[in-house]
């Protein structure tokens, strides 16, 4: 789920009703929503979307259906390996570093 969608989901992945975190995304966004979320204590399920393009796309979910991405975002709830509060620069992969202070945040060229 992208951060400016604040629609709450919930579907079966592997006949386990789950909250969907994101859908259509490449594996590398899956390896790195993944281990964010299980190091937040969450179970994450995958699921390989079928598409008619060569590109695997895959949906992540977790089992948690009260959890909500947006919201534990921006309460700043979620923290990486090393211990640093998620911002949603560092969700969204624009940067690498944990500034909570967004307006200094530059745009990509």
């Amino acid at each position: 789920m992208p951060l400016n969608k604040l629609k709450h989901i919930i579907s079966e992945i592997d006949g386990i009703r789950c909250t969907i975190v994101e859908t259509g995304v490449s594996e590398e966004r899956v390896l790195f929503l993944k281990e964010i979320l299980e190091h937040n204590g969450k179970e994450v399920k995958i699921l390989e979307e079928k598409n008619d393009n060569t590109e695997k796309t895959f949906t992540i979910g977790v089992t948690d259906i009260l959890f909500n991405p947006v919201f534990a975002i921006y309460e700043r709830t979620l923290k990486s390996t090393d211990g640093y509060k998620i911002t949603p620069a560092y969700w969204n992969q624009q940067t690498t570093i944990f500034d909570p202070r967004y307006w200094l945040m530059k745009r990509k060229k």
